[in-house]
């Protein structure tokens, strides 16, 4: 199966996964990008590991968590792991783009992440703890792509590719806070 991305009628990469094999931008493609490819893709293999650790912590949770509301809680948590590894999916495929590599060391995705830890309470059944927990990982998620994408909007006109997935993920990201803040204000009354 080959797999393209196409920007009009170019196509910007190719990945064959049966293969292992992915195709990358050209030469004068990353050549426009117009920022420090090696800067951007620390910040994205940054993100990326960011990623990597909310989709496993709020799994985790999903699985453990206990009380009487539980299921609403593992159902949400569950819902946005999805979208953590979807995000993470995406970095990984903008970062092989860019002709970088993601982390593949799971001591180094721990090292290089901006959110290195979702801290929960020691007790299962403290669901208002779990969702201040999981709400505060959103926020750093959040303070991480407002910051990126700004160090990106100089360069709008030359990386809108990076652009737009940035701005994506931040908009998923305020999405999750707002859920989990949401359901601690439900689990409050």
């Amino acid at each position: 199966m080959l797999t393209n991305a196409w920007i009009g009628s170019k196509v910007f990469y190719s990945y064959q996964p049966e293969l292992g094999t992915v195709s990358f931008m050209g030469k004068k493609g990353r050549e426009i990008v117009k920022v420090d490819i090696k800067d951007l893709l620390k910040d994205l293999n940054s993100a990326y590991a960011d990623e990597w650790i909310a989709f496993f912590y709020y799994n985790w949770a999903a699985d453990f968590i206990e009380g009487p509301d539980y299921p609403t809680v593992a159902s949400e948590l569950d819902r946005i792991a999805k979208e953590e590894f979807e995000h993470l999916s995406e970095l990984a495929d903008r970062i092989f783009e860019l002709d970088g590599e993601p982390e593949r060391d799971l001591e180094d995705l721990q090292k290089i992440a901006n959110c290195k830890k979702v801290v929960f309470p020691k007790n299962e059944r403290d669901l208002e703890g779990v969702l201040t927990a999981v709400a505060k990982a959103e926020g750093c998620a959040i303070d991480v792509y407002n910051k990126l994408i700004k160090k990106l909007a100089h360069c709008y006109n030359t990386d809108t590719r990076t652009f737009h997935l940035i701005q994506h993920i931040l908009s998923e990201e305020i999405q999750h806070e707002e859920a989990f803040e949401n359901l601690l204000e439900k689990k409050r009354k």
